[in-house]
C-alpha cells in the first residue's frame, strides 16, 4: 500500500529505491565507476557508501567488461548486483557478458539458474557530451531474448520500476535519461512496485495516439497539452518497458484514435518505432488506421557536440507538435 507522497527528483527516487532494497536484502549491492565516495557521475548514489559501507557500495576499476562479468558471476551465485555503467555508451564494452552470458544462462541451464542483476545506464542527449557519451542504445538490447529493458520517465516510476527490476530473476537494463535526473515528481514513501511490461496512458484522447518513453514521454505529454489548445485531442502512451512491450495498450488506443505516431530518441532506422509499427501492421489494429504510421526518431548521424546541432538531431517538443498536426489533419 502506497504511503505518504513527497516531491523528489528522479535521481533521489532511484537512490531511495536502492536504499530500500539494500536495507531489505543483504544480497543487494551497488558497484561501478565512482559510485562510492564520489557519489556517482550524476550524483545518483550520493551518500549510500556512508550508509552501507564500501563492501556494498563498491568503486570499481574502469573496466565495463569486468564490471559486467563480476555482476553475472555474483548473480548466478545468489547475490543481487546493481551495476552502474557511467555512460550508457560504454555498455558497448560489456556486450559479451550482457548479451552472451547474462541473457543466455537461464535458458541454457533449463531455467535452473537465475541471473538477478540490474544494469543502470545513464543515456541520451542534451548535455553537450558529444557522440561517444550521448547515444540511445536501448533498441539494441530490446532485440535480445533473455533481457528486460525499461525506460521510466518519472521519479515515481524510476523508484517503483527499479525495485521491480531488483526483484526480477532475470537481467534487467534500466536506461535513465540524463536530462531526467533533476526533474521532480511525486513519489510515495516506502516500498512499492511499478510492473515491468505495462505501459501507462498519460493522457486519453480521440484524434491520434502518440507513443514515447523516457524523455520522449515527457516531451510528448507537454506537446499534447498544446495540441489540445488547438482542438487536437492526442492520447499519450508512456511505454516505460521496451522488452517486454505492452502491445495490447498500444493496439487498444489505435483502435480508438485511428492514427499512430511513435517518438523515440534513438536513430530512426531499426528503432523501437519500427518494431511497434510492424506489430500494428501484423495485427487487426492495422484495419483501424486512417493514415500511415509516423515514426519520429533521431537523425542518422552521430550526436553532435554543438548544442544547436545536438538539439536538431533528436525530436524536440516542437517537432512532435509539427508531426502530430500533420498526422491529425491528414497530410502526414
Amino acid at each position: 500500500m502506497e504511503s505518504a507522497v513527497r516531491e523528489l527528483t528522479y535521481a533521489e527516487a532511484i537512490r531511495e529505491a536502492l536504499a530500500i532494497a539494500m536495507e531489505a536484502d543483504e544480497r543487494v549491492f551497488l558497484f561501478g565507476e565512482d559510485v562510492g565516495v564520489y557519489g556517482g557521475a550524476f550524483g545518483v548514489s550520493g551518500d549510500l557508501v556512508h550508509r552501507f559501507g564500501t563492501e556494498r557500495v563498491i568503486d570499481t576499476p574502469i573496466s565495463e567488461l569486468g564490471i559486467a562479468g563480476a555482476a553475472v558471476g555474483a548473480a548466478i551465485t545468489g547475490m543481487k548486483p546493481v551495476l552502474e555503467i557511467q555512460f550508457s555508451d560504454f555498455v558497448t564494452l560489456a556486450m559479451e557478458q550482457i548479451v552472451n552470458q547474462a541473457a543466455k544462462i537461464r535458458f541454457m541451464f533449463g531455467g535452473k539458474a537465475k541471473v538477478p542483476m540490474v544494469v543502470r545506464l545513464p543515456g541520451g542527449s542534451g548535455t553537450g557530451a558529444a557522440a561517444q557519451h550521448s547515444q540511445s542504445l536501448e533498441a539494441w538490447f530490446a532485440h535480445v531474448p533473455g533481457l528486460k529493458v525499461i525506460q521510466p520517465s518519472s521519479p515515481h516510476d524510476a523508484k517503483g520500476m527499479l525495485l521491480s527490476a531488483i526483484d526480477d530473476p532475470n537481467p534487467v537494463l534500466i536506461f535513465e535519461h540524463k536530462l531526467l535526473y533533476k526533474t521532480k515528481g511525486h513519489v510515495p514513501e516506502g516500498d512499492y512496485r511499478v510492473p515491468i511490461g505495462k505501459a501507462a496512458v498519460r493522457r486519453e484522447g480521440r484524434d491520434l495516439t502518440i507513443v514515447g518513453s523516457s524523455i520522449m514521454a515527457v516531451r510528448t505529454a507537454a506537446a499534447a497539452q498544446k495540441l489540445a489548445e488547438e482542438g487536437i485531442d492526442a492520447e499519450v502512451i508512456d511505454l516505460r518497458s521496451l522488452r517486454p512491450i505492452d502491445f495490447d495498450t498500444i493496439a487498444a488506443s489505435v483502435r480508438k484514435t485511428h492514427r499512430l505516431m511513435v517518438v523515440y530518441e534513438g536513430v530512426k532506422t531499426m528503432g523501437i518505432g519500427a518494431e511497434i509499427s510492424a506489430m500494428i501492421a501484423e495485427s487487426d489494429a492495422f484495419d483501424f488506421l486512417d493514415a500511415p504510421i509516423v515514426r519520429l526518431g533521431g537523425a542518422e548521424v552521430p550526436l553532435p557536440y554543438n548544442p544547436v546541432l545536438e538539439k536538431a538531431a533528436v525530436p524536440q517538443e516542437e517537432d512532435i507538435l509539427a508531426a502530430a498536426r500533420r498526422l491529425a489533419r491528414g497530410d502526414a
